[in-house]
């Protein structure tokens, strides 16, 4: 179809200057500032644009008046160029001409100015600009390729609009390769083992906000979270990574503008290379690249690792009635999956579009985003959102995929840590426990199984001794081991662990979607009342289901994640999708600190992960074999009911809500660096979830000779100035065989002295 008629003209006569540019040369893509042969500083520009006509390299300055320069050398479908004279802080952007013809996918519009997909920096933010709309603000009509606004809307996609989108949208930023100085001349990863790692998801934005010891000016960036008084917070709880949600470059939907909210979490990229300018406290002109490499050193210097959660699986384009902001613009069907109808997009993501990952240049671009930000941002791993899609070949999720083939050959990638979301919306993209070896996943089993079993939502305890013992039943082969389970009980998407005891409903209103979003399944339990309440009684079970839940994640063999926040009794008032709360309702409240009682409970997190971190035998490295072992004679991982006795199958299928795990310190198939056994105090977890106190008989000789009380979730755990001792008990001693009344809903949990 023709363009729609009535539209405004390409705003202003831009300058055009097209004996400036040199061939340059089509590697590496994007700008990189280089000299010339005859010692000319400038820029290279490369930009792999398959099936266009012509692209023009778009320069701004400072009054945001645009010079054009076409890019007339093409090399395998990658028009390049080398401008002199073009230095870090340039702001750019192309111009992409070819066909319009939606029918079959094509979606050229050289009206549109696009951003670089390989810009290392971003000056400006996608929706900044906004315009009134018939439901309020909204995103500007010229941001998009095509005529939002024409009559017949089921055809609105398939018109052209020809209005200039330069004023509304973000630049592309020239970035010289040291702009981060000598940030890494004496960096030292902390290189932490998978077994020993205790992840922590946080916020950039949210976990500084409302910090009292980071100056103002900080808060909310990459330089608050930088801060002394941030790093005292990881490192006073030990944590060893913090899992950053995402940072790249991200806009905010047309529906939330329109709602007058942002996107919070970010899960929305439109710039694989660049740290997302929001963030930055020292300017977009490239500075927030130094700003981020300065946090990361920080974050090492303080012996904590950094994790991105990485967007790949889509883009802020969304599907075809999206605005047209870079890959669209640049190769439609080169960049995305299209279904047969060359119209549609294929959704395996839930966002509208996913990307066309088999493709040769997706795949460089994803791969060549990865290995810049582990060689030249020094982050240490990634958590890959919707990784099923990723992983998909040309329909179905393939663990053969040129995707993961890649990574697990590449002498960079294949050395960091890689976590696996391991679903998407498609069919078939339930793949949990199904990652090839490298990979670790989130496990959603341990979550929801953790959470029946507190709530008394669960029939027998038979899915449960996988969950606590590395979940052998899902990684138990390939070669994985049980750090493939990343254990979580709470995470970004959903209730925070105090609401997850406060809220048997969702409480979304704010969203501004009647409540509709949001999943339904929340397997939580309001303790006897919905919402926060004065009564006393609910107020301190509570908490002490608070301390059930983290003293299970953290005794669990796997890796443990803690959300941001959780272990100082956070909540979002019953929110389980606070994606678009960029307020005090997401953001972390320090305040609670001045609680004893959520002092107490940051201390028992900090207890657990010293614990942890003390004793290998809860974090070993090979899956139990629940047989008696050639060292101590006794089984390695035992499991007993509550008269002391070992469980027999019969037990496992019975209704119960107690569980005695024994776990076996002489007895863990692990050498030191010098090659001499392991060997480690045995414990005795005791989990007993019904209401009611229970007599368990402790198991007699040769088990133990006696035992040796370390925690007990009963004990509140906060002394009258405020001081903690997380729940502990010391020097409380029970002989072997000795029956211990374990009061409702309580973790026990024992040292063996031995016999």
């Amino acid at each position: 179809m023709s363009s729609a008629p009535e539209q405004e003209a390409v705003a202003g006569e831009p300058l055009t200057a097209p004996a400036d540019v040199r061939p340059g040369s089509p590697t590496p893509l994007g700008a990189r500032c280089r000299t010339g042969p005859d010692g000319v500083a400038g820029t290279n520009f490369a930009l792999w644009a398959g099936g266009a006509e012509a692209v023009e390299l778009c320069l701004f300055d400072d009054e945001g008046q645009e010079t054009r320069h076409p890019l007339t050398e093409l090399t395998h479908e990658i028009w390049h160029g080398f401008l002199p004279g073009a230095r870090p802080g340039q702001r750019y952007g192309y111009r992409v001409h070819g066909r319009w013809d939606p029918w079959t996918g094509a979606r050229w519009n050289p009206a549109k100015l696009l951003l670089d997909p390989y810009a290392r920096a971003v000056d400006g933010d996608f929706g900044t600009y906004t315009e009134a709309g018939p439901g309020g603000p909204a995103l500007p009509a010229q941001l998009y390729g095509h005529a939002r606004d024409w009559p017949q809307q089921q055809y609105a996609d398939t018109v052209r609009d020809d209005r200039d989108s330069a004023p509304y949208v973000p630049k592309g930023v020239v970035v010289a390769d040291d702009e981060g100085g000598d940030v890494w001349r004496d960096d030292r990863r902390p290189k932490t083992p998978w077994p020993d790692s205790v992840l922590y998801e946080l916020h950039v934005r949210g976990f500084t906000m409302r910090h009292p010891g980071i100056p103002e000016e900080l808060r909310g960036t990459y330089a608050g979270l930088a801060h002394p008084a941030a790093l005292d917070h990881l490192t006073r709880l030990g944590v060893t990574a913090v899992e950053l949600l995402p940072v790249h470059q991200f806009a905010h939907e047309d529906h939330l503008v329109r709602r007058g909210l942002r996107n919070y979490w970010g899960y929305n990229s439109i710039g694989y290379f660049a740290p997302h300018a929001g963030y930055a406290a020292t300017g977009t002109r490239g500075q927030q690249v130094g700003e981020f490499q300065r946090m990361v050193r920080a974050l090492h210097d303080a012996g904590v690792e950094v994790i991105l959660d990485v967007v790949y699986n889509h883009t802020a384009e969304a599907g075809e009635l999206g605005p047209t902001l870079s890959l669209r613009g640049i190769d439609n069907r080169g960049y995305y999956r299209l279904q047969g109808d060359a119209r549609r997009y294929a959704d395996y993501t839930g966002c509208g579009n996913t990307l066309h990952v088999v493709q040769p240049n997706v795949l460089r671009l994803i791969t060549d985003s990865l290995r810049y930000w582990v060689t030249e941002m020094g982050v240490d791993g990634f958590r890959f959102d919707l990784a099923a899609a990723l992983a998909r070949s040309m329909h179905d999720v393939d663990m053969l995929s040129p995707f993961l083939a890649v990574i697990a050959q590449d002498p960079v990638l294949r050395r960091v840590k890689l976590i696996a979301e391991p679903w998407d919306v498609g069919s078939g993209g339930y793949q949990v426990g199904a990652f090839p070896p490298l990979w670790t996943e989130w496990n959603d089993r341990y979550r929801d199984t953790v959470r029946d079993f507190w709530r008394g939502g669960a029939h027998d305890v038979r899915d449960l001794g996988y969950r606590l013992s590395g979940s052998s039943d899902l990684y138990a082969w390939g070669g994985r081991r049980p750090y493939a389970s990343v254990n979580f009980i709470t995470a970004h998407d959903g209730f925070t662990l105090r609401d997850l005891v406060t809220y048997e409903h969702k409480h979304n209103e704010a969203n501004g979607e009647d409540n509709r979003d949001g999943t339904h399944d929340n397997r939580s339990w309001n303790c006897g009342a919905e919402g926060e309440t004065d009564d006393p009684g609910v107020t301190a079970l509570r908490r002490r289901q608070l301390r059930n839940l983290l003293t299970t994640l953290l005794l669990s063999t796997g890796v443990p994640m803690l959300v941001a926040g959780d272990e100082l009794g956070r909540t979002q008032h019953g929110n389980n999708n606070a994606y678009c709360q960029d307020g005090p309702a997401s953001w972390m409240d320090w305040s609670l600190l001045d609680d004893p009682h959520w002092r107490a409970l940051a201390a028992l997190t900090a207890r657990l992960i010293a614990l942890r971190r003390a004793h290998p035998v809860l974090r070993r490295r090979a899956f139990f074999s629940g047989r008696p072992q050639r060292h101590g004679g006794l089984r390695d991982l035992a499991w007993f009911g509550t008269d002391g006795t070992e469980m027999t199958e019969p037990d496992w299928y019975a209704p119960g809500a107690t569980l005695a795990m024994y776990l076996s310190g002489n007895d863990i198939p692990q050498r030191d660096d010098r090659g001499i056994r392991v060997v480690d105090d045995s414990f005795l977890a005791v989990l007993h979830a019904g209401a009611q106190p229970r007599a368990v008989t402790l198991p007699g000789p040769p088990w133990a000779g006696a035992y040796e009380l370390v925690v007990d979730t009963s004990a509140e755990g906060a002394d009258a100035d405020g001081a903690a001792d997380g729940g502990a008990r010391t020097a409380v001693r029970y002989a072997a065989g000795a029956a211990v009344a374990v009061p409702g809903r309580t973790v026990l949990l024992f040292r063996v002295v031995p016999a």
